[in-house]
């Protein structure tokens, strides 16, 4: 991977790229106000089962093979990879979520440069021919840009950790120092699961975090919301 395309991976998955992740918590939220998630250890046991159970074996791979897809300009293979995603996305707030920030990653990667293929997934989110979920845009972006599959889907991992870390920053009484100790905490675990979604195909995606699923309903009935999942 040369220089630039690493530069181009590290804009799509920063915190500063426009996709509106600050907005959700996917979860965590409930977590927080019903005190099963407190301190250091819980938010680090939160971002733990999120990424072992949902994004490392379900969105990781799907950005991975987007990458594998886009690079290959085939968009029919990637609105097909998407719609699998969706079906997989069970939580309203969750999927959602999902679905925004596809959307708005997929606008914003369109315009940094002049890419047909990114311009056919814009316009087949535009005409409701995909859903356009952020790990499938994500995947496809950075295969347009050169990245490799698995330098994706840890960029995908990452970006996702640091979500919900800076969630869990702004919902409990933690310091950035406990933010970055469980960042560090997870890169073996994040390292290990972008390698196994770089081999997996689109059949091998699965998702299992009943108990996140359930945060994620309760959040809808929440009096007090500070995020939108």
């Amino acid at each position: 991977m040369t220089t630039e395309v690493l530069l181009a991976l590290l804009q799509l998955g920063d915190g500063l790229f426009p996709a509106g992740g600050f907005a959700h918590s996917f979860g965590l939220e409930t977590y927080a106000q019903e005190g099963r998630v407190r301190d250091r250890a819980g938010l680090e046991a939160f971002v733990t089962a999120h990424l072992e159970g949902a994004a490392g074996p379900g969105d990781a791979v799907a950005a991975a093979v987007a990458t594998r897809l886009a690079a290959a300009g085939d968009l029919a293979a990637w609105c097909a990879l998407d719609a699998r995603l969706d079906a997989m996305k069970t939580v309203p707030e969750f999927r959602a979520a999902s679905r925004q920030m596809g959307r708005q990653t997929a606008r914003v990667a369109a315009t940094l440069g002049d890419d047909a293929v990114l311009a056919g997934v814009v316009r087949a989110i535009d005409d409701g021919l995909a859903p356009g979920h952020h790990a499938a845009v994500f995947g496809a972006a950075a295969g347009r840009f050169g990245a490799g599959a698995e330098p994706v889907a840890a960029a995908y991992l990452y970006s996702t950790a640091t979500l919900l870390v800076g969630a869990g920053l702004r919902l409990l009484t933690l310091g950035q120092l406990d933010g970055q100790r469980v960042l560090a905490a997870v890169r073996p675990l994040i390292a290990r699961l972008a390698a196994e979604a770089a081999r997996a195909t689109a059949e091998d995606m699965w998702t299992f975090t009943p108990a996140l699923e359930l945060a994620g309903l309760r959040h809808a009935r929440l009096d007090m919301r500070l995020f939108r999942s």
